[in-house]
């Protein structure tokens, strides 16, 4: 089995389907076919059974893995040390993080190093999900979990704040939820519990089980749009709820602080461009911990309702 074959069995595999297979490795779904094909008559075994649940693994599947994912991890390694030693600040630079992120910071780290390097091409991908660096999904990603992989070299880039937020018009018909009450009588967008698990059941550690959920979402810009619409009370970082019109903090000194790191692999933080980008991105960060934080005014508070 060589390496191409290798890739079309891992990714049949791990996608389940032809097609899963043929999207993670950008080829049509019929080339898929044909060289898994090809490489069980290679083989002279069959590595897959096609089920109505889609491409369940053989017995000698199953023993194929292994091998397979050591070329795969032999593969990447070599790739990654020969663009350890690339001086030229050129090329793609594959880095991930979530949306918000992407918009408050990322964007900007972005356009800072092509107007030094335009030679760099940089392919962004916004999610919750993480990115496995060891097998070049990206370069670098900007999460708020430290990766335990000793492969992986992490440097925290700052402490961002979260904070309890609605839209001004959402408050003047509703006034301000009571602490301690569980938002009763008030309407709240929360993240799916897939992206966040039980985190995602609070609200800057206030619990909301006697509010109505009116909305979830798996995206912090889907967050922050519709706390701009009025849907409801939701929990945003201070960095784009306060720099976002018509929206107020509600309960000033109720907020939770997370940790965000710049997070590569060890064989690539000697390449150059890899390096442009992520002293780019360090830069825009202590750029924002440098700046102060704008001053907001405070609603005046209303007979009957918290302004704690």
């Amino acid at each position: 089995m060589d390496w191409d074959d290798a890739r079309i069995f891992l990714a049949v595999y791990r996608g389940g389907t032809l097609r899963a297979a043929a999207a993670a490795l950008r080829v049509d779904q019929a080339t898929v076919g044909r060289r898994l094909r090809a490489l069980e008559q290679s083989l002279q075994a069959r590595l897959f059974l096609h089920t109505p649940r889609g491409y369940v693994p053989t017995r000698a599947g199953e023993l194929a893995m292994p091998a397979a994912e050591a070329m795969e991890h032999a593969a990447d390694r070599l790739e990654r040390l020969t663009q350890g030693t690339d001086e030229s600040v050129s090329g793609t630079v594959r880095v991930t993080t979530s949306d918000t992120m992407g918009r408050g910071f990322l964007i900007r780290a972005i356009q800072q190093v092509r107007a030094t390097h335009p030679q760099l091409r940089v392919v962004l991908t916004t999610s919750t999900l993480l990115s496995n660096l060891t097998r070049r999904e990206a370069d670098i990603a900007v999460r708020n979990v430290r990766p335990d992989n000793p492969d992986l070299i992490s440097r925290r880039l700052s402490k961002p704040e979260l904070g309890v937020y609605a839209s001004k018009r959402y408050l003047k018909a509703h006034g301000e939820p009571r602490r301690g009450t569980a938002f009763e009588g008030h309407t709240v967008i929360a993240y799916q519990r897939a992206v966040f698990g039980a985190r995602s059941e609070t609200i800057c550690g206030e619990a909301f089980g006697n509010a109505q959920v009116a909305l979830e979402v798996n995206s912090g810009l889907m967050l922050l749009e519709a706390v701009a619409q009025g849907i409801g009370i939701a929990e945003l970082p201070t960095y784009l709820g306060d720099a976002t019109p018509g929206l107020e903090r509600i309960w000033p000194d109720c907020g939770e602080f997370y940790d965000v790191w710049l997070v590569m692999h060890g064989d690539l933080h000697r390449s150059a461009r890899v390096r442009a980008l992520a002293d780019a991105i360090v830069a825009v960060f202590e750029q924002a911990e440098e700046k102060p934080p704008p001053q907001r005014s405070r609603r005046p508070g209303r007979a009957g309702l918290s302004t704690s």
